[in-house]
């Protein structure tokens, strides 16, 4: 026999599969020299812990999907399968090749964000603008590369941006005013970049504006303001009889002197004094 015939004519064999092939695909043809499955004194079989997902046919290595089980390679342990390619001749010992066959990726999932379909999270409205008020990353099983951006169509985008379209982290566009708006609401949107398919994911984000510390105390009651969130203190009189020391609280008018933190939500004590004024001493 020749050395181009029999178990001779074989070798390791790398070679390549799309997952999700259909059952039978071709994975790899056999030398023809080797006479074939079947051939006059020659036994080919596959073996290994990858052997299930191929059979011979022929001279032909083709793909075992069979029984609604896909070749997906999100599923495989490594994206490489291997396997003992056993060739025998009577009268001589087995001889061992590998048929190594790496499993390419296909887009065939799409982008994901964790958790629940919408986030909340919670920011002071003295954060400043052009900070990072919150980040959020989406998942893709076939390791496609993302880009984050917010939807113009939400209903506050106007405050928001992603200067880094990789990172996810989104940024504050313009300030926040707790008195004005407590909630607001955008849309963020992860994009495949490099596919065709450009996949995508939207995650709602609901944004809680937190009261911060940034309004005066205002004395009540507070006369019509010239601009929204001003407050016009009022001014109060009590009338004194000269010589005389009342024994009771004056009264004020047009209300007793009260006044409350600008901040609705802190509403944080208030304490008064008196300051001299004109005409102040111990008189």
């Amino acid at each position: 026999m020749r050395r181009d015939e029999g178990c001779a004519a074989f070798g390791n064999v790398f070679t390549e599969v799309a997952e999700n092939s259909a059952h039978g695909t071709v994975v790899a043809r056999l030398p023809p020299g080797g006479g074939g499955v079947g051939g006059p004194g020659l036994q080919l079989c596959l073996e290994g812990a990858d052997a299930a997902w191929f059979y011979l046919d022929g001279s032909s290595v083709r793909l075992n999907a069979s029984n609604g089980r896909s070749l997906d390679r999100e599923e495989l342990e490594s994206p490489v399968l291997m396997v003992a390619l056993i060739c025998a001749e009577d009268g001589s010992a087995p001889v061992e090749y590998r048929v190594i066959v790496q499993v390419l990726n296909e887009n065939d999932n799409r982008p994901h964000f964790r958790g629940d379909p919408i986030l909340t999270h919670n920011v002071s409205e003295l954060v400043a603008v052009h900070s990072v008020v919150f980040s959020t990353q989406a998942e893709d099983a076939d390791g496609d590369t993302l880009m984050y951006v917010i939807d113009g169509a939400s209903p506050d985008a106007r405050f928001f941006r992603i200067d880094l379209p990789n990172s996810g982290r989104v940024v504050l566009a313009r300030p926040l005013d707790f008195e004005s708006r407590q909630s607001l609401e955008v849309v963020v949107t992860a994009v495949e970049m490099n596919t065709k398919e450009r996949f995508n994911a939207s995650r709602r984000v609901r944004v809680r504006v937190q009261d911060g510390d940034d309004q005066y105390p205002q004395f009540l009651p507070c006369a019509p303001p010239p601009a929204p969130h001003l407050c016009l203190s009022p001014t109060y009189t009590a009338n004194i009889t000269q010589g005389e020391l009342p024994g009771a609280p004056l009264r004020f008018s047009p209300a007793s002197i009260h006044a409350e933190d600008g901040d609705a939500e802190l509403r944080a004590p208030i304490t008064y004094s008196l300051l001299p004024g004109e005409g102040g001493g111990n008189d």
